[in-house]
């Protein structure tokens, strides 16, 4: 190597991972002489269901390579679910694709979508990262934003995606109908691609608790949402908070024929599979609603206990109204709140981590077995 080189660094300069900075307040939580009561990701804890299981066995004498674009039977089970369950009917299977969890496709749509440099990307301003990366991946911009309207002419011009997550994550937040609608209305303006990350659509609580009396969380495959057609929008959902399945990465995509159809082709080319095991699974857990309303009715009791033990702390509850986690202040700053639990040997996540208007707050996860959430409310009442 001559003097005029210099070793190459490999790698992208990315961030660190915003989730290794919790790690000293974990040490101070797993401290407590009661143990740990980890509430800071959202990653089930309860069994798998017997029939899940038993599908994936049933499928592991699999030699041959499995389809990218997944089985009819799967695409079909997906189609059977929208009509039951988020009021889309008529949808195509092929208009349908696995795919490994849904986080893989939140990261990569951009660049599978052809985005790149002068490309703007929007997503909500209190957000998962992910959506992030995924600009950061492609080479592209990303502007957060909850509407169009907050964007000058010039960003607007250059918006080609359009990230929704209802119900969201972290805030818990759900998009009705007419706000669904007028945001794909404007998108459509703009001619942008709509993204909708409907993974907690299963999980609304309330007014948007079906076993309740509410109405269901809206899809933006709804025809209600989109007046019947499905050009430029794709929804994207994940089976690992309904059906316990986050260690199957099982998790599909749908809408515009011609963008699932390049989606397709293009996980040709990168082998991004699903295992044929796994789709069996995904297609049996899809037909299935009784384990669903079985693991929401845990969730629901869960949720109900840390309403009143995290008010009784002091906290406020913003949003919230589904998915599995609350978004809490208590009008001070995030990382003092998690230390204040982490005394009290509870782990909450930072909602520094979703963003600048994430600052002060705190997102606290459900996830936890009923004798673990039993000990947070205990620990949180003796310090009211």
């Amino acid at each position: 190597m001559t003097q005029a080189q210099a070793p190459h660094t490999f790698g992208l300069q990315l961030p660190e991972y915003p989730w290794d900075a919790l790690a000293p307040y974990q040490r101070i939580a797993a401290a407590h002489p009661d143990g740990l009561v980890n509430l800071s990701i959202g990653t089930p804890v309860d069994p798998t269901p017997a029939l899940i299981q038993e599908a994936l066995k049933a499928a592991a004498d699999a030699p041959g390579y499995p389809t990218t674009h997944g089985t009819l039977a799967l695409r079909q089970a997906v189609v059977d679910w929208f009509a039951r369950r988020r009021n889309v009917p008529g949808l195509d299977p092929k208009d349908v694709l696995p795919t490994v969890g849904s986080k893989e496709l939140v990261a990569w749509l951009p660049l599978l979508l052809g985005l790149g440099a002068g490309d703007v990307i929007v997503r909500p301003t209190v957000a998962y990262p992910t959506y992030d990366m995924g600009a950061v991946f492609a080479g592209a911009t990303s502007v957060a934003a909850d509407s169009l309207d907050e964007l000058d002419a010039e960003t607007l011009a250059k918006v080609r995606l359009i990230w929704v997550n209802s119900p969201g994550n972290p805030t818990g937040i759900v998009r009705g109908v007419d706000e669904l609608a007028a945001l794909v209305a404007a998108a459509r303006e703009i001619g942008a691609v709509v993204a909708s990350d409907e993974c907690y659509g299963e999980l609304g609580w309330g007014a948007w608790d079906p076993e309740n009396g509410g109405e269901a969380v809206p899809s933006v495959l709804d025809p209600r949402v989109n007046g019947g057609s499905n050009e430029n929008l794709l929804a994207i959902y994940s089976l690992s908070k309904q059906s316990n399945v986050a260690g199957y990465r099982a998790a599909f995509a749908a809408g515009d024929s011609a963008i699932v159809a390049n989606l397709v082709n293009s996980r040709k080319h990168a082998g991004m599979i699903v295992p044929y095991p796994v789709q069996e699974a995904m297609r049996v857990a899809l037909g299935d609603d009784a384990h669903v309303s079985a693991q929401k009715a845990l969730y629901r009791a869960r949720r109900e206990q840390l309403v009143g033990a995290l008010e009784a702390f002091g906290l406020t509850i913003h949003h919230s109204e589904a998915g599995l986690y609350l978004w809490c202040t208590a009008g001070e700053d995030t990382w003092t709140t998690i230390g204040r639990l982490a005394e009290l040997g509870i782990l909450a996540g930072p909602g520094t981590f979703y963003g600048d208007a994430g600052h002060g707050f705190i997102r606290v996860a459900l996830t936890g077995t009923d004798e673990r959430i039993a000990a947070a409310v205990s620990r949180l009442g003796a310090k009211t």
